[in-house]
């Protein structure tokens, strides 16, 4: 009952083209969901995105860069439509959003994170400034429903963002990665809460596209003795 009052109250929106979603129980229009940009065909052995030439295993930025990562995971390639509705999640406050791409997430790959069994989820983190304004980390808000469908555990503040840094969409591959240096640090008062060894890690974050934040973290977390770490992102850009 009180779920039929909130639903009367606040119906649920889609998250691609913010209309009450119909059918009742449903998390997306099921027009806007057909049009949803799903991978489909080769992709990337190692970070996941579409590549054109079958015979081809890696994209061409895999195949120039020497990234530390285990394998990526992309739900759905990044389009208009997405870029939308994930920038309303991230700085419109849209929050509900990740609902349906959390849903998402684990029915398209809830078997294959059970396969590369993490021993944790740890969400990318934002810097403090960033969160004070936005009041949230969006990347943490898919972790912890990722991994309270798996059951699997989630360290918020594994990783912690020193560093302000420059928005990445406006430098090269090169700048990026001058960009990141020193961002990230690990947190060992969080890593003690987990009170087993943290070996294999899988990050969660909302868009990939160079890979550059991933091997960063990547980078801090093998000093710290993960020995294989795997990614989750909503979308992912196309390789080549």
């Amino acid at each position: 009952m009180f779920q039929a009052i909130l639903d009367m109250i606040y119906p649920v929106r889609c998250p691609i083209c913010t209309a009450i979603v119909l059918p009742k129980g449903e998390k997306i229009c099921p027009s806007c969901k057909e049009r949803l940009p799903v991978i489909t065909g080769a992709r990337c052995l190692r970070c996941s995105k579409p590549i054109e030439q079958e015979e081809k295993e890696f994209c061409s930025d895999c195949e120039r860069k020497n990234y530390h990562y285990d394998k990526g995971i992309a739900v759905w390639l990044y389009n208009d439509e997405m870029k939308k509705s994930l920038v309303d999640f991230k700085y419109h406050n849209k929050k509900e959003n990740g609902k349906f791409y959390i849903e998402e997430s684990v029915r398209q790959y809830g078997d294959l994170i059970k396969k590369i069994n993490p021993d944790v989820l740890v969400p990318v983190p934002i810097h403090t400034s960033k969160h004070l304004e936005r009041g949230y980390n969006q990347a943490d808000i898919l972790a912890k429903g990722i991994g309270k469908q798996l059951g699997i555990p989630v360290l918020s503040k594994l990783l912690l963002r020193n560093k302000k840094t420059l928005p990445q969409k406006s430098l090269s591959d090169k700048e990026r990665l001058r960009n990141l240096s020193q961002a990230f640090s690990y947190n060992e008062t969080e890593a003690r809460k987990h009170g087993s060894s943290i070996l294999r890690v899988l990050l969660v974050d909302d868009i990939y596209t160079t890979g550059s934040t991933i091997e960063a973290c990547t980078n801090v977390l093998r000093l710290h003795n993960v020995t294989h770490t795997f990614f989750i992102v909503i979308c992912i850009g196309k390789g080549y």
